[in-house]
């Protein structure tokens, strides 16, 4: 059984960490429950205890065993922390190494593996302090649970509510499934191989000002390197423009255009077992690149574009032993694309969504995929977190590549 070390801070959304106590004891997890001053506000010590079958720790002055110092066994006793609803505030002070209470303590005191769930305004959440200190705790190691979109307390309807108690779980459970194998890498199919991954967008250049790119966030690129690493492969991952942090130990080739990412996957393909496609390249650039700035002037613009090289195809064509993987966004007639890329680009694997559906792909953390095998019958995964859909992706590669 995993123990998992629940921090609930001061945001209304301490009503949801009830649930998800709830939600990670019928789970099989053994939950014990730190508890802010401003927390309290919220919700009692009582109801975590009577859910959660555990005592509930509410200050580092009162110490349920005298023979421990609470603040450093109850980090020693977790297998997983997970700070649910994390205001701005015990943010910033994480962020800060600010110890002041149980919950800062405790987090401070430990190598334990850390889970953010942040919840507050919207504004709150994209203010650029708020911003840099996510940023901090992500480059100390802390996993972060994005905060997703609706109606928030402060009447608002944005981003900023806290992540839903079944996805957190879901996400926990991914965590400690692949950290168990660990391992991965002694009996993963990846082991040894190496992996070529193309993530992000490119930028198509008009003039010093303009350019012509799209919204991909590179999130399911940068989510199957770190997956890849894990389970033992080798990985390259050329990225277009994205503010991702890349993943350790990982060679990343950093690129604009679509003919610089054609350039940098043709030198490195030969030497791959394996490619996945997936950055959205811009299929036209404008023909010439302007020295100075169009200026604007009265009636209608026309620009002339090119083609850009067709990279998926260029594999296809010139693959030996590489198992090749594309993607497909489109936004009608989705299996049909699909498997026509499938055939027309020699490729062994065509992952497809629909961005048609505005609240998931792109810069979303969410997305919905559907997997087309040259050699065998397409495979749903369903709607999940990118980082959890990479999992799958992975998983289900682990049997069906040949």
């Amino acid at each position: 059984m995993k123990r998992i070390l629940l921090a609930v801070t001061g945001g209304i959304a301490a009503y949801k960490a009830i649930d998800l106590t709830s939600k990670l004891t019928q789970a099989d997890y053994d939950v014990r429950v730190m508890l802010t001053d401003h927390a309290q506000e919220f919700v009692t010590p009582l109801a975590f205890q009577a859910i959660g079958r555990n005592p509930v720790y509410t200050s580092t002055f009162l110490e349920q065993n005298p023979e421990e110092i609470q603040h450093i066994a109850l980090g020693d006793w977790a297998d997983a922390i997970v700070v649910a609803p994390a205001t701005a505030n015990i943010i910033a002070k994480l962020a800060n190494g600010i110890a002041d209470d149980m919950v800062t303590s405790t987090l401070l005191a430990t190598e334990t593996a850390k889970f953010i769930a942040p919840a507050m305004n919207v504004h709150m959440y994209e203010n650029k302090r708020t911003q840099h200190n996510l940023a901090t705790l992500s480059s100390d190691g802390y996993y972060f649970l994005e905060p997703g979109e609706g109606f928030l307390a402060c009447g608002y309807v944005a981003k900023g509510r806290m992540e839903e108690p079944l996805q957190i779980v879901e996400r926990l459970n991914q965590f400690f499934k692949h950290n168990d194998q660990a391992s991965y890498s002694i009996d993963s199919r990846f082991e040894g191989m190496n992996a070529l991954i193309t993530a992000g967008p490119t930028v198509e250049e008009l003039d010093p000002v303009r350019y012509l790119s799209n919204r991909s966030s590179g999130k399911i690129g940068y989510a199957l390197a770190e997956s890849l690493t894990k389970r033992g492969a080798n990985v390259t991952l050329v990225s277009g423009p994205t503010h991702l942090t890349p993943p350790e130990n990982v060679n990343v080739i950093q690129i604009q255009s679509a003919e610089e990412m054609f350039e940098a996957v043709k030198t490195h393909f030969d030497e791959q077992d394996i490619v996945f496609k997936a950055a959205a390249v811009s299929d036209y650039a404008p023909a010439e690149m302007l020295e100075h700035k169009l200026k604007k002037q009265d009636g209608t613009l026309s620009v002339t574009f090119k083609r850009t090289p067709d990279i998926l195809k260029y594999l296809g064509e010139h693959k030996t032993k590489q198992f090749l993987v594309g993607f497909a966004a489109e936004t009608q007639n989705i299996e049909t694309y699909a498997q026509k890329k499938l055939q027309h680009k020699n490729a062994d694997v065509i992952i497809a969504n629909n961005v048609g559906d505005r609240s998931i792909g792109f810069s979303s953390d969410d997305n919905d995929y559907t997997m087309y095998f040259k050699n065998g019958n397409p495979m749903s995964l369903g709607k999940h977190k990118k980082v959890i859909l990479a999992e799958h992706i992975l998983d289900s590669l682990e049997t069906r590549w040949e």
